[in-house]
C-alpha cells in the first residue's frame, strides 16, 4: 500500500485512504479561502462554499469556520479547529450549562453546540443546494472541528434522516456529549463514524467524564504512529507512558505536541507506506 496520490471519489465505507484523505480536508480548513479553492480544484471538487460565522458565546472563541466542497460524486464539509491553549479552560469548565442535543436526545457541550448552530444553517444550505445527484457526504474536522464534524453528522441523522452523512471522520476530537446523545448516535449512526485519537493528545480527554463523553469508533494511533482498531485496556495505558517518556526534556509536552494535526497526518502516511 502507497500513500494515494489523488482524491478517491469512488470508494465508499472505512479505509486508511479514506481517512488519509478527509485528514488531508480537515488540514486544509485550516488555510485561507484561495488556498481552499486552489487545492479544492485539484482534487477534482468543482465547487466551493465558505461558511464563516461570528459569535459571542461564554468561551475563547470569536467564530466558527468550514467549507464545503463539492464534486459529482461526493462532497465535503470540513470543520476548522483550533489550538488546545483556546479550548483548555472552557473544555475543563464542569459549571457550563448543557444544551439540548438535536432530536430531543441527551446533550451538548454549550460552547460546541453554540459554535454549531452559528454556523449549521449556511453549512445545511449548501448541502441541499450542491446534492444534486445523490453524492456522498462526508464531514470532517480536526480538535475542535472535530467536535463539529460529529455534531453536524448527529444533527441531520437524528433531525433529517433523508439527509444523513455516509461518513464522519474526526482527528483529535474533544468529549461533546453525554452518554443519551451518544447512544442515540452510535445505534444508527455507529458505522459511519471514525474518531483518530494520537496517543497522548490532550484534546480527547477534555471536557471531563462523566459528564461528557465520547461516541465510539476509536481508532488509536500509538507511540510508533501505528493505527489499531481495537486496543485493549492495559496495552494502550503502556503505550501512553512510553510517549509521555519519549521526550525526557519535556515530557508534559507529549499531550499537545500529539494533538496537532501534521501528527495525525504523518501517522496515516506512514501506515500507508
Amino acid at each position: 500500500m502507497a500513500v494515494p496520490v489523488s482524491f478517491d471519489h469512488a470508494s465508499t465505507g472505512y479505509s486508511l485512504e479514506r481517512a488519509y484523505w478527509l485528514a488531508r480536508a480537515a488540514d486544509l480548513a485550516y488555510k485561507d479561502e484561495s488556498a481552499v479553492e486552489h487545492q479544492a480544484a485539484q482534487w477534482g471538487f468543482d465547487q466551493v462554499r465558505h461558511h464563516h460565522t461570528r459569535f459571542t458565546p461564554p468561551f475563547p472563541l470569536q467564530d466558527t469556520q468550514a467549507y464545503t466542497m463539492a464534486g459529482d460524486r461526493t462532497i465535503v464539509t470540513a470543520f476548522r479547529g483550533t489550538e488546545p491553549a483556546q479550548m483548555k479552560d472552557w473544555l475543563s469548565d464542569a459549571t457550563t450549562p448543557p444544551w439540548p442535543g438535536p432530536g430531543g436526545n441527551g446533550f451538548v457541550h454549550h460552547g460546541f453546540a453554540e459554535a454549531l448552530a452559528s454556523v449549521y444553517p449556511d453549512v445545511h444550505h449548501a448541502l441541499t443546494e450542491l446534492r444534486t445527484d445523490g453524492q456522498t457526504v462526508y464531514f470532517t474536522g480536526h480538535s475542535l472541528g472535530g467536535a463539529l464534524a460529529m455534531l453536524a453528522g448527529a444533527r441531520l441523522f437524528l433531525e433529517e434522516p433523508h439527509l444523513t452523512a455516509d461518513g464522519v471522520y474526526t482527528y483529535g476530537q474533544p468529549r461533546t456529549c453525554d452518554r443519551l446523545l451518544a447512544e442515540a448516535f452510535n445505534k444508527g449512526f455507529g458505522g459511519r463514524m471514525y474518531r483518530f485519537v494520537n496517543n497522548n493528545d490532550i484534546v480527547p480527554q477534555l471536557p471531563p467524564e462523566p459528564a461528557f463523553t465520547h461516541v465510539r469508533a476509536l481508532r488509536y494511533i500509538d507511540s510508533h504512529g501505528k493505527v489499531h482498531e481495537v486496543m485493549p485496556t492495559l496495552s494502550a495505558f503502556g503505550d501512553r507512558v512510553k510517549g509521555l517518556t519519549g521526550d525526557p526534556f519535556a515530557p508534559a509536552s507529549d499531550g499537545v505536541r500529539d494533538h496537532f494535526m501534521r501528527t495525525y497526518l504523518d501517522a496515516l502516511e506512514k501506515n500507508l507506506a
